[in-house]
């Protein structure tokens, strides 16, 4: 099973039907030049990707930038159109009030599988005590977080709070927290290898923000700044495919993994093994 652990579905037909909400998408998260994506052609893409499942991330900005880019409420939506190719993930802001309630809700009324945060975005470092309450709802209900790490390019985002590093202490006082660092913390690559040794709760996801091509960005990252032996070796086990559609396209960056020289095994990992331990099934 091939799965892609990081889908932006903001500008999915289905949950466009204002034009105003499509244009406040299109602010909040800079991508200026793409249109509705139909169903139809979202299965297609899947298609010529390889791909089984797409793993649905919302976004609550609703301090920074006034309002939620994507509901729970609208992932959901989304997954009953397709419960067999999507699956579901939630988002709070952790500063709005009400917020452990919409998280209990989305785990026990929604169904959804996980926890999508941003600190870069939503401005808090992860070990700030403030998170605990969230922490532990993730925790009684067996639900992984995935934290976009490293550089953002949406508005109003601070890279400080996302740095790798930052998740150390996190990762120490919750070992039983699944944690994802998306984009594998690009460009501060080493620092998530170093941490995916020490803590096997952490995952890390191939999102990451390429400059040129994905195969030549994927070959500078996973064969020089991390020899391809470190995943193949030692961290087979925690690294998932993860392309950040719609900003890339999951056909290239599906392409590229293939062409790391990486065991079989170790691919059939990252394509979907992993994710499923990830997400604790499906």
């Amino acid at each position: 099973m091939f799965i892609d652990i990081h889908v932006h579905p903001a500008f999915f037909e289905p949950i466009n039907l204002e034009p105003k909400i499509t244009e406040f998408r299109h602010k909040a998260l800079d991508i200026q030049k793409n249109g509705l994506a139909p169903l139809e052609h979202i299965f297609n893409q899947m298609e010529c990707a390889g791909l089984d499942k797409l793993t649905l991330l919302p976004e609550d900005y609703t301090t920074i930038e006034g309002g939620i880019v994507v509901s729970n409420e609208e992932i959901k939506k989304l997954v009953d159109t397709a419960p067999d190719r999507f699956i579901g993930f939630a988002a709070v802001d952790p500063f709005v009030k009400g917020h452990l309630d919409a998280i209990e809700k989305a785990f026990t009324e929604l169904k959804l599988k996980g926890l999508k945060l941003h600190p870069s975005k939503q401005h808090f470092y992860p070990s700030d005590k403030s998170l605990e309450p969230l922490y532990k709802i993730c925790e009684k209900y067996d639900k992984p977080i995935l934290f976009h790490s490293g550089v953002s390019w949406e508005p109003n985002t601070l890279s400080k709070y996302s740095r790798p590093i930052e998740f150390e202490e996190l990762a120490l006082n919750h070992p039983k927290l699944r944690i994802c660092l998306a984009h594998f913390g690009w460009p501060y690559v080493q620092e998530t290898a170093m941490l995916m040794l020490k803590f096997p709760n952490i995952y890390a996801d191939t999102a990451l923000l390429y400059f040129d091509s994905a195969r030549e960005f994927y070959k500078r990252v996973f064969t020089e700044d991390i020899p391809s032996t470190w995943i193949d070796r030692s961290l087979r086990h925690q690294v998932m495919f993860g392309s950040n559609n719609p900003r890339f396209e999951q056909i290239r960056m599906a392409e590229a993994i293939e062409h790391l020289g990486f065991r079989e095994s170790t691919l059939e990992l990252i394509k979907g093994q992993n994710a499923l331990e990830f997400i604790g099934g499906i």
